[in-house]
């Protein structure tokens, strides 16, 4: 078995899926022994029941999500003898927007949040590995069941480009369910369609205080509407402009959804 094929078989048992791929550019400031970068997603809806079942959601401590990051993923990258990044902790800040546009899955999208080929708008990552190996810029296909943080732009599950929740040192590690003998998923070998190409974009008329109006996210402008009674809907069942995407669409629960929206906005 490929690593790649470790890679993606030992992810889907933590509920994670590969979704893009890329070559390693000298711009992207990493080891010189790291030639790919595979970037690993939440395989939804299956993720947040999984993920809220473990250790760091129980034990009181800030920052469950990313210390589950931190601890699964890097004990992926150090079992395939890669090295893990993550879209939060930095600086140094990690290039996830460009290496997601570069895989060739995910697209800037009319809004300007980057939207996901089978993942639409709720589209972020948890993590990246870096391995030795001269990966294609693969691409892959729909690896989820049914359709599928911080100064990092673009990657958190809040309505703006922004926030991770919070960092703290990684937990021990904890044996990942079993998996099945079973294939890989699949991997494409072109890159996908801009799912906005041919669409009629109501993630345009998404937003009810036209946050994201003349191509920039008024942050303000957001916050100053989540403190209203009518805000709750988007603090309850997550950002309006985000659930208005078809790609993806009912993939995301919608407690997920509140956890990262009271991470942008505490109550």
């Amino acid at each position: 078995m490929s690593r790649l094929a470790a890679l993606t078989r030992a992810a889907a048992a933590h509920r994670l899926t590969v979704s893009g791929i890329v070559s390693v550019m000298p711009g992207d400031g990493l080891p010189p022994r790291i030639r790919s970068v595979v970037l690993l997603s939440p395989d939804e809806p299956a993720f947040w029941p999984h993920v809220t079942a473990q250790p760091e959601f129980g034990d009181g401590a800030p920052g469950p999500l990313d210390r589950w990051s931190r601890r699964v993923i890097g004990a992926l990258a150090c079992d395939l003898g890669g090295k893990a990044w993550f879209p939060f902790g930095g600086p140094p800040w990690r290039p996830f927007t460009a290496w997601a546009l570069r895989s060739g899955q995910a697209f800037t999208s009319p809004v300007g949040l980057l939207v996901h080929a089978t993942r639409g708008l709720f589209i972020s990552w948890r993590g990246a590995i870096g391995l030795e190996e001269a990966l294609s810029p693969t691409f892959t296909r729909t690896l989820a069941p049914a359709l599928a943080d911080s100064p990092a732009p673009g990657l958190a599950d809040s309505p703006a480009p922004a926030l991770a929740d919070s960092p703290a040192p990684a937990l021990a590690d904890t044996p990942a369910p079993a998996l099945a003998d079973s294939p890989a998923p699949a991997l494409a070998d072109t890159p996908a369609q801009r799912p906005c190409d041919t669409c009629a974009a109501p993630c345009m008329a998404g937003c009810p205080v036209d946050a994201f109006a003349g191509g920039r996210y008024d942050v303000a402008a957001c916050h100053a509407y989540l403190v209203t009674g009518p805000g709750a809907d988007c603090l309850i069942g997550g950002c309006r402009v985000r659930r208005a995407c078809p790609v993806g669409a009912g993939n995301r629960q919608a407690a997920q959804s509140a956890f990262h929206m009271k991470a942008f906005h505490p109550r």
